[in-house]
């Protein structure tokens, strides 16, 4: 099977508080960076998928980039600044036009032209056409392409990012991940101190990652080979994810965005949770990470040794805990293990296999059609509202148009007058008629008319 190819991933860098953020919302088309007129106040990378001119990228939000920063919160700021260009595959500069070209801006294009990647320059708050000749004097840096942009109004920030990406090698001509094609890529991800490099270590049968009680040991994505029962896999070990405020260290940082990226590359996750713990808020926040890309996980509640008896939690108390914190990954498997003591390690790749078969299933179009009959016969939607007039929706037909994940589209009379909530009984229905629990499943709606 073929792996998964990386998205390309644009980083955004520039000195403190010349609009980074606000560009990068442009881009995310949400609020999701936090935005203040105060230098130093984004504290963390943010990535996001988004399309530009039909190819789908991640723009990656950085802290101000301050080459004079070596101590303290600011030299951590800037060495996951630092470690976001060095991840990226292509870099967009972004300087202040209304405060002109300082010396930071030059020391840091001199770092930049250093690097073989793309490199791109916007010069923000050109708000104004007036505003425009302000440019020039950013011609000094020696980055083409060059734009006069407003983050804050919009103003040609897709024109520079869309020029950037063009500068990308092809999607057909980019490199294919070193490695077994054949092999199933399984994504070991979870908060710091899980037990995931623990776990691998049992996996593979031999110590070779290093396992210590520090939080955050692991700094890398680290891919290993290995064979079992005739089938063979990848295992990506990856930095543990923690809450933003918590990554002390420039290291951490860009180990979260290597654990995107190894998610990115794989065909399943196995998502590592503390069972003498409980699962927690920042487990459901991977979670999140993890159904983002629509990836069939295993949920692996380690540390199951210290479950039960007369010191350990309950053990139905915590399964019913796991279930409940992250009831939104669509009935993954839970399965108890002790990476420390192998229990139960023996059936995890099994899991993920069976989970991956599951997703590249492909449904007869007769057998959909005659479900999607089923399945609106039983649970009408509600009325749809045209104008004045409410007026049911009907279903004609549906479609499976790929697999990994499984994706289907549905088409009806009025695809925006669908509520949320019949969306997910089409979804939960879809998933029990074939097989598909636990698997994430893309259900797109079209428009149809009645007699078209």
């Amino acid at each position: 099977m073929p792996s998964p190819r990386a998205l390309p991933i644009v980083a955004i860098v520039g000195r403190p508080n010349v609009g980074k953020s606000t560009l990068f919302n442009r881009y995310a088309g949400t609020r999701r960076a936090l935005v203040e007129d105060t230098p130093g106040l984004t504290r963390d990378r943010i990535v996001e998928e988004v399309e530009v001119a039909g190819r789908r990228i991640l723009v990656a939000d950085t802290a101000g980039f301050d080459p004079d920063a070596e101590r303290g919160l600011p030299g951590a700021v800037q060495a996951q600044a630092r470690a976001a260009v060095a991840e990226a595959d292509a870099i967009l500069l972004v300087v202040d036009g209304a405060a002109g070209l300082l010396p930071e801006d030059e020391r840091i294009g001199a770092e930049l032209r250093r690097t073989d990647k793309p490199v791109a320059l916007a010069v923000n708050k050109i708000d104004h056409p007036k505003h425009a000749e302000r440019v020039h004097e950013f011609h000094a840096l020696g980055f083409e392409p060059i734009e006069a942009v407003s983050a804050a109004h919009g103003i040609h920030v897709f024109d520079v990012l869309e020029a950037l990406v063009e500068r990308l090698p092809p999607d057909e001509a980019a490199p294919e991940e070193p490695g077994d094609a054949a092999a199933l890529r399984v994504a070991v991800v979870g908060r710091p101190n899980v037990g995931k490099s623990s776990l691998v270590n049992r996996l593979v049968g031999s110590e070779r990652m290093v396992v210590a009680d520090e939080p955050g040991t692991t700094r890398d994505s680290v891919d290993l080979h290995l064979e079992r029962d005739g089938e063979r896999y990848v295992l990506v070990d990856t930095a543990g994810l923690r809450r933003t405020a918590r990554r002390a260290t420039g290291g951490e940082k860009g180990g979260a965005l290597m654990a995107i990226r190894a998610l990115e590359r794989a065909d399943v996750a196995l998502l590592l949770v503390d069972a003498e713990e409980g699962a927690t808020e920042q487990d459901a926040r991977v979670a999140g990470m993890v159904m983002d890309r629509y990836r069939p996980a295993v949920i692996v509640a380690n540390k199951w040794d210290r479950v039960g008896g007369e010191a350990g939690p309950d053990p139905e108390r915590v399964r019913e805990g796991i279930a409940r914190r992250l009831r939104f990954l669509q009935d993954a498997p839970v399965v108890p293990v002790s990476a420390r003591t192998g229990a139960g390690v023996g059936r995890l790749l099994g899991e993920a296999r069976r989970l991956h078969e599951a997703s590249t299933r492909s449904v007869p179009t007769a057998d959909l059609n005659r479900w999607l009959e089923d399945a609106t016969g039983r649970h009408q939607p509600a009325l749809g509202q045209r104008g004045t007039t409410r007026r049911p929706i009907r279903f004609f037909y549906a479609t499976q148009t790929g697999v990994s994940p499984p994706t289907f589209v549905l088409f009806c009379t009025d695809p925006r007058a669908v509520k949320e909530d019949y969306r997910r009984y089409l979804e939960n229905r879809l998933r029990e008629a074939f097989g598909f629990t636990g698997i994430p499943v893309r259900l797109r709606l079209r428009a149809r008319r009645d007699g078209a």
